[in-house]
């Protein structure tokens, strides 16, 4: 979410586009298809520019943010799950339990964050993004999403969205909790799953005698 914009990655070979979307109904305004081939994944923004992966063919794209217009490419050399910003890196999650730092100019790894609680590795990161000076990232097969500190990869909150898979009454992992999207303005989260009908706006209590839950 950028510049009262909210954009889309989707998946699904033959269905994966990069889109720009009205918040406010759904309604798509602009759309860029990826090759039929490939599955497409993490979105992230710098700048006037927008970053994709996708999830096998360890290639991703560079928009044009405001024309979606392809105007490069890069490659990595792990599957590409989620991506996020953090003002100075790109972090590449792949599904495991590590996040790669990447220079957003060579598309080098400047540096890796192993994450963890207190029972050990947390595996399946997947969608991410960056707020509150921490890395938010959906767990794959789970309803949850944790709070990363960046400095150490602890896990330092957890947001269970089980009561809103529960509401939409959607089972199976195919309707798996998996986007997060971030209104610095106002302080406000997105949230949506696989194949959901509906966005949620979340607020989280940052006061300074709240735990995080």
């Amino acid at each position: 979410y950028s510049d009262n914009a909210l954009y889309e990655g989707t998946g699904g070979n033959g269905q994966s586009s990069l889109r720009h979307v009205e918040l406010e109904t759904g309604r798509v305004l602009a759309i860029h298809r990826l090759p039929a081939h490939l599955f497409g994944e993490g979105i992230a923004q710098i700048d006037d520019e927008l970053f994709q992966l996708n999830w096998k063919g360890r290639i991703g794209f560079v928009y044009d943010n405001h024309s979606l217009k392809r105007v490069r490419r890069f490659r990595y050399y792990t599957e590409g799950w989620g991506l996020t910003y953090d003002g100075t890196h790109l972090i590449l999650s792949d599904g495991s339990s590590t996040l790669r730092f990447y220079d957003p100019r060579s598309f080098t790894v400047v540096r890796e964050l192993k994450v963890h609680d207190s029972r050990g590795p947390v595996v399946n990161l997947n969608e991410l993004e960056f707020a509150h000076n921490a890395i938010f990232a959906n767990v794959w097969k789970t309803d949850r999403v944790v709070k990363i500190s960046p400095a150490t990869g602890n896990v330092v909150g957890v947001i269970d969205l089980s009561p809103l898979v529960q509401g939409l009454r959607l089972k199976g992992n195919q309707y798996e909790a998996n986007g997060i999207a971030y209104d610095e303005a106002k302080d406000r989260f997105f949230i949506t799953g696989k194949l959901w009908p509906r966005l949620f706006e979340l607020r989280l209590d940052r006061s300074p005698t709240s735990e995080d839950r």
